[in-house]
């Protein structure tokens, strides 16, 4: 999708993938992080970038430590 101008032509790129390594922001994930300051199982909404760096509760992590527990259905769910 991407905008147009008034006479209908497209002015701007298309947006870029949605989802990066099968992830998208607002999934819930279970990560456990093997090692490091914040080692241990961390459960949350994560927030995904395409350099593969993920945010789950305010903690930077790789995607390999992600699994998805519940993918994004457009509401947000506390737990």
């Amino acid at each position: 999708m991407c905008r147009v101008n008034k006479y209908g032509f497209p002015r701007t790129k298309p947006k870029q993938c949605k989802r990066v390594h099968g992830f998208q922001t607002g999934d819930i994930v279970r990560a456990v992080v093997p090692k490091g300051k914040y080692a241990g199982v961390h459960f949350g909404r994560v927030a995904v970038r395409t350099r593969g760096n993920f945010r789950v509760n305010k903690i930077d992590m790789n995607w390999k430590y992600c699994q998805v527990i519940q993918g994004a259905d457009g509401y947000e769910y506390s737990f």
